[in-house]
């Protein structure tokens, strides 16, 4: 996955996480002793082949920064490997980031000065085990323009998240965020769909 330039969103203040986050961002928090929040994500990274990776950092970003410097300063950036913090560059604006998707604008540039075929968007403070190499071969198969990550949750508890409607292809409608009345999937009615955070761009 050479060709994949990956976006790693770690500027949040984590505030249901106070006070573990009065010091620090929420994917800088520490987890079951030596790891941080941030390295579940950073570890599907590797074990997934992508090596170029940028952090892109904001709220408190000391610690968070130490950490990805020292515990992941492993590949070779002779071949063009990289995991990088990246603060915020206010080359478009000079405010901070004003959310994820502002975030990602800010740091286009990157798209510029590593000329990926695809961009891969994570965010730095989920706990969970993937594989995105599978994602990447789904969007191959499908000739997709985009992949979203998602899961199914029934409906009555889909409305606490981002819900993504779809049609009976699972070709994605519409993205609804927290909606009252989430929108079902076709061939499971009781359920919906249900956004990780995990976004697939061509």
């Amino acid at each position: 996955m050479r060709k994949v330039l990956t976006m790693v969103l770690a500027g949040g203040k984590g505030e249901r996480l106070y006070p573990l986050t009065i010091h620090r961002a929420k994917p800088a928090v520490p987890f079951g002793g030596k790891y941080r929040i941030i390295d579940f994500t950073l570890s599907n990274c590797l074990n997934s082949g992508l090596r170029q990776v940028a952090v892109l950092i904001q709220y408190k970003s000391h610690s968070l920064d130490r950490h990805i410097r020292t515990a992941w300063n492993m590949l070779n950036p002779e071949l063009g490997e990289f995991i990088a913090s990246i603060p915020p560059q206010q080359r478009i604006s000079e405010d901070w980031y004003k959310g994820t998707a502002d975030a990602v604008y800010q740091n286009l540039f990157l798209l510029d000065n590593e000329q990926p075929e695809f961009v891969l968007i994570l965010a730095g403070d989920h706990i969970y085990k993937m594989n995105y190499a599978d994602m990447y071969d789904f969007l191959l198969a499908k000739q997709a323009d985009a992949v979203v990550g998602a899961l199914e949750l029934p409906l009555e508890d889909a409305s606490r998240f981002g819900v993504i409607g779809v049609d009976e292809e699972c070709r994605i409608l519409q993205f609804d965020e927290k909606p009252a009345h989430p929108a079902p999937i076709p061939s499971d009615p009781a359920h919906a769909f249900v956004s990780m955070g995990i976004y697939l761009f061509r």
